[in-house]
């Protein structure tokens, strides 16, 4: 008799919420007083919602600096860290049978662009402090490449990716497309998979991954990042793109509901290299969303969007504008684990 897998999709029922610390020895180290606030910001938030998990260097220095309102609903395991991106770390959940697993696949710095030999071991390491309970196992996915930015599920048998991201070199560049996807379909129990070939924001260390670009939605909606601009670098990339979701089919082989996000003004950093703001890359907690905005003049229109994709549940913006700098922005750093797994 076979494994029944059920890969609950974000807005499924959590217990927690993982983050790692920003400190002096990671990227961060100089803008390290503002992305300390911004991570702090969005510990705050979780912490009124859910429990939350901060994986840091020191106990001590941490606290020091969290500065929130009501730490009863937080845990911390202390332990090395390369940087902060547990969104691609972390644990991936899947539910076997009923009973809750958590995958741990390779992260090898997508695809060996930075060290990453410290956050490969985390979701190890947190086993290994017995902090999962409930009867909850860790699985040996090493042999896959894999980050939790690289796939989006809708909790009912379809899974959503992007071909430049898993196809990538320095990733599983042994492995046919046909092999990724039969590992992907018994590993998630999914029957559909959307394969995304089109779509990338510039300065994006990750070979667009998919939750950069597309996000789903309840009810069989995609939000996704669109481009009206066409003198703007991702005009064709995000038309094609859209073109794209526009023919993908539902389970039930209807027209998925399809909301546009835009996309906000050009941000560089001092170098002058354009970085990669997305408001796609939302977190979606227990009755809420968190949304990164930018300061911009498309803030308003973003979060009216996600409120529509999410009706009952709070939208709550958070300036992210400090971490889009290191390339990545609030979903990156966050890593949800569902309703079940915690002791």
């Amino acid at each position: 008799m076979s494994n029944k897998v059920f890969f609950p999709a974000e807005w499924h029922r959590q217990d927690f919420v993982q983050i790692a610390w920003p400190d002096e020895h990671t990227d961060w180290a100089y803008i390290l007083p503002e992305a300390q606030a911004c991570f702090a910001r969005i510990i705050d938030e979780i912490l009124k919602r859910q429990r939350v998990l901060v994986v840091c260097r020191s106990k001590t220095e941490m606290l020091k600096n969290l500065n929130v309102d009501n730490i009863s609903n937080l845990s911390i395991v202390e332990r090395p860290i390369n940087d902060t991106w547990s969104r691609d770390f972390g644990g991936i959940t899947v539910f076997v049978n009923g009973k809750p697993v958590v995958y741990d696949f390779t992260f090898n710095g997508w695809g060996m662009k930075f060290a990453a030999n410290h956050d490969n071991q985390v979701t190890r390491h947190l086993f290994e402090e017995n902090f999962f309970g409930n009867g909850t196992q860790r699985m040996n996915k090493k042999s896959l490449v894999l980050e939790g930015g690289s796939i989006e599920t809708d909790g009912n048998g379809t899974l959503l990716t992007t071909e430049p991201c898993l196809l990538s070199d320095n990733r599983n560049d042994s492995l046919s497309k046909i092999q990724i996807e039969q590992q992907l379909r018994a590993l998630f129990g999914c029957e559909t998979i959307h394969w995304i070939k089109n779509g990338y924001l510039a300065g994006d260390d990750t070979d667009s991954h998919i939750d950069t670009l597309v996000r789903f939605a309840p009810d069989d909606t995609l939000v996704y990042v669109g481009c009206n601009d066409k003198t703007d670098e991702h005009f064709l990339a995000l038309s094609l793109m859209e073109k794209e979701l526009m023919a993908l089919r539902t389970a039930k082989k209807r027209h998925y509901r399809l909301l546009k996000l835009p996309m906000p003004p050009a941000m560089y950093e001092d170098d002058g290299h354009r970085l990669p703001a997305t408001y796609a890359n939302y977190l979606i907690i227990n009755g809420a969303v968190l949304v990164p905005v930018y300061n911009a003049s498309t803030d308003r229109t973003a979060l009216a969007v996600i409120a529509s994709a999410y009706p009952g549940r709070e939208i709550v913006p958070i300036d992210c504008t400090v971490l889009v700098r290191q390339h990545g922005s609030l979903h990156c750093v966050t890593m949800q684990y569902p309703e079940g797994v915690f002791n």
